[in-house]
């Protein structure tokens, strides 16, 4: 693994079109200094340039030409560097290899597996309450679909969950038919948005869904919780390590 201090860092310079065997150059290249375990290395492609043939090549949004300039750079030990020059040279056909001394400040490390966490939310047990709201699909709520509206409200109120339906048929309080057809989506459909979960949370949020709701219809029913379960988020670990030290003091 590549460590602070003394460095080279090498810098192969080709076409984008040149190909090894078929394949495209910068890829072969690519793949032997992966499977020789160097630290890492990037394809950089230009937009401009020209080459020992003192032609010009440029990329335009019309017509991409496969006469790019490709650059492969890397950054490795000298002894890692010289026991590798020799096949770099070889792979690189036509192309130009630069190598420059530099200095690594601080190299890249491996990233860590990330911690989980259970979701803030307790979990459910037992007695619960199902809420069922009925809309219109082209219902709106400050200038955005209603059933949108309805589940970032409860999404910012730390409601459980919700799922929404798209009903494919049905008709509400003014009587009119609402279907989808294979040739024919209907904008005014049914929506059904379903939520379970404790009865103070729901109770709760009521008021919030008769002041969006304005036409439509909302059912509350008895459930029982037979098993609810969830996934652990991943926590990034200096968020982790933030929340601990905010904890103990």
């Amino acid at each position: 693994m590549l460590k602070a201090g003394k460095a080279l860092k090498v810098s192969i310079y080709v076409s984008e079109g040149a190909t090894r065997h078929g394949v495209p150059t910068y890829s072969s290249i690519l793949d032997f200094l992966f499977y020789r375990g160097i630290s890492g290395a990037t394809v950089l492609k230009g937009v401009a340039g020209f080459g020992a043939d003192h032609h010009m090549h440029t990329a335009s949004g019309v017509e991409v030409s496969d006469h790019m300039p490709v650059k492969i750079e890397f950054i490795e030990t000298p002894e890692k560097v010289n026991e590798l020059l020799g096949k770099l040279e070889d792979l690189a056909g036509t192309g130009m290899i630069e190598v420059q001394e530099t200095t690594v400040a601080k190299p890249a490390q491996v990233s860590k597996p990330k911690k989980t966490t259970p979701p803030a939310h307790l979990k459910i047990e037992g007695k619960a309450r199902l809420m069922r709201i009925y809309i219109g699909e082209s219902d709106r709520w400050r200038d955005k679909p209603l059933y949108v509206a309805l589940v970032e409200a409860m999404r910012a109120n730390d409601i459980a969950g919700v799922t929404v339906y798209r009903g494919i048929l049905g008709y509400g309080a003014h009587r009119r038919m609402h279907r989808d057809r294979a040739l024919h989506l209907s904008h005014d459909g049914s929506i059904m948005l379903s939520v379970i979960d404790g009865e103070e949370k729901l109770k709760a949020f009521l008021p919030m869904v008769e002041q969006m709701v304005e036409e439509g219809l909302v059912v509350l029913s008895d459930v029982d919780i037979i098993k609810y379960s969830y996934r652990a988020i991943p926590v990034d670990e200096n968020e982790a390590q933030r929340s601990d030290s905010s904890q103990s003091a």
